[in-house]
């Protein structure tokens, strides 16, 4: 059975872009995008799903903040509506800027995942580069996790380390994060579609 995938997003969405060219190119086998949703009118995502095809719905969460379940039952019957069920759905937070609610984590449990521009648990929340840079880290990097009811807490899928140069600023450094997130964001949701991904307590194992 094929995964039909659902991508929240708040802006440019290029993590989004991301996977879906690996779905287009074949490196994401098995998975079908079925919508992209935004919780912000006129973003560029919008625009570059529906150039591949995918249909794009603004939820428009008039600028509030945290976590809003009489908000997120909005996206939770756009998901329904476009076949994006717990039973056969993935959905890829990329880019959205809002916490989601426990009740929705609950629905989609370990079939929500989110990338976050740091190596986990350094680091969660916003401005994770700027933090990175004021700690004075060596290295930072990026990480692929499933989604629970805390911020940027849960299982840990992938990871990938970036060297933190003596010349970066917080715009180099996110550049070069980024570029690693593209890679693994994509590889995850391929093993996820493969049914390699088994969580045991707080570990993320990939089957051979």
């Amino acid at each position: 059975m094929s995964i039909n995938l659902a991508i929240l997003v708040s802006g440019r969405g290029s993590n989004m872009e991301a996977i879906l060219r690996g779905i287009r190119e074949g490196r994401i086998s098995n998975v079908v995008p079925k919508v992209v949703v935004s919780n912000r009118p006129n973003v560029r995502a919008l625009d570059v799903a529906r150039q591949y095809g995918v249909d794009a719905v603004v939820i428009d969460d008039d600028g509030r903040k945290g976590a809003d379940w009489e908000y997120d039952k909005r996206i939770l019957a756009c998901l329904e509506e476009h076949d994006v069920m717990p039973d056969n759905g993935l959905v890829c937070l990329a880019g959205f800027m809002r916490i989601v609610s426990s009740e929705f984590v609950r629905r989609y449990r370990w079939r929500i995942m989110n990338i976050h521009p740091s190596l986990l648990p350094a680091f969660p929340g916003l401005h994770a580069q700027r933090q990175a840079l004021e700690y004075g880290v060596k290295v930072t990097g990026c990480t692929v996790h499933f989604v629970d009811e805390g911020v940027d807490t849960g299982p840990i899928i992938l990871q990938e380390a970036v060297e933190v140069r003596e010349d970066d600023d917080v715009e180099s450094l996110a550049s070069r994060i980024l570029e690693r997130e593209h890679v693994i964001y994509v590889r995850a949701v391929q093993l996820f579609a493969e049914g390699r991904l088994r969580i045991e307590g707080r570990r993320v194992r990939i089957l051979i």
